[in-house]
């Protein structure tokens, strides 16, 4: 894809390059705004490499989301960086030790729409529980966090990621198990009935003049 610098939106330390179908970063953005830009947007793009963001040391907020960066995402030392929104991308857990070293100064992340992030939203079988434990998870891993996703840090949270976050990361199960579970459930036992056995009409008809609860009913009280 053509890089073309007439694409590039500049309002004072914010740069904003959205939806270009760029795979990777021109040298031109880091050399040109490196050093003047403050916040990056590089929402709806192709992305699979963070590379060209070298330039940019003294980076504070940085959005990706809508592109295609996965768990070999490396991204350069940004000490300065707080905010990190990489909604809608092919992240998962692996990514978080990473964020740990390069981004020490990180206070706001937001997830949302990656395998890392068990929101209803993107997968039906998920439910509140599963996204709990997500972010006692990342809060064990990333305790700096002052928001995860749409919703503030609160001090439960914090104490419990601090006491069994490292034992709450959620696992989606591979297909093939699925399967399997879903193949035992249905294995139940039928009986069937013998071949020699016949269904017919029946000739006789019932009134109910002989039955018991008829007995003991009058008729005054019919």
């Amino acid at each position: 894809m053509a890089h073309n610098e007439s694409m590039v939106v500049v309002n004072g330390s914010q740069v904003s390059c959205i939806g270009h179908d760029w795979e990777d970063i021109p040298d031109f953005l880091g050399a040109k705004y490196g050093e003047v830009a403050r916040r990056l947007d590089l929402s709806f793009n192709q992305l699979r490499s963070l590379t060209g963001l070298k330039a940019f040391s003294r980076l504070e907020e940085l959005i990706v989301d809508n592109n295609l960066l996965g768990n070999d995402l490396q991204l350069p030392r940004l000490p300065r960086l707080h905010t990190l929104t990489l909604n809608k991308n092919q992240i998962s857990f692996a990514l978080l030790e990473h964020l740990a070293e390069v981004t020490p100064a990180l206070e706001y992340l937001s997830l949302l729409g990656n395998e890392a992030c068990p929101n209803q939203l993107v997968s039906m079988d998920k439910d509140e529980d599963d996204y709990q434990r997500y972010r006692y998870f990342v809060l064990h891993k990333l305790t700096k966090l002052k928001f995860l996703d749409t919703r503030r840090v609160t001090q439960w949270e914090r104490s419990e990621a601090e006491a069994r976050g490292a034992f709450m990361k959620v696992v989606k199960p591979k297909n093939d198990q699925v399967t399997r579970k879903r193949a035992k459930a249905c294995s139940y036992p039928v009986t069937r009935l013998p071949r020699s056995w016949v269904f017919t009409k029946c000739r006789y008809v019932y009134y109910g003049k002989h039955s018991e609860g008829n007995r003991f009913i009058r008729n005054d009280q019919l």
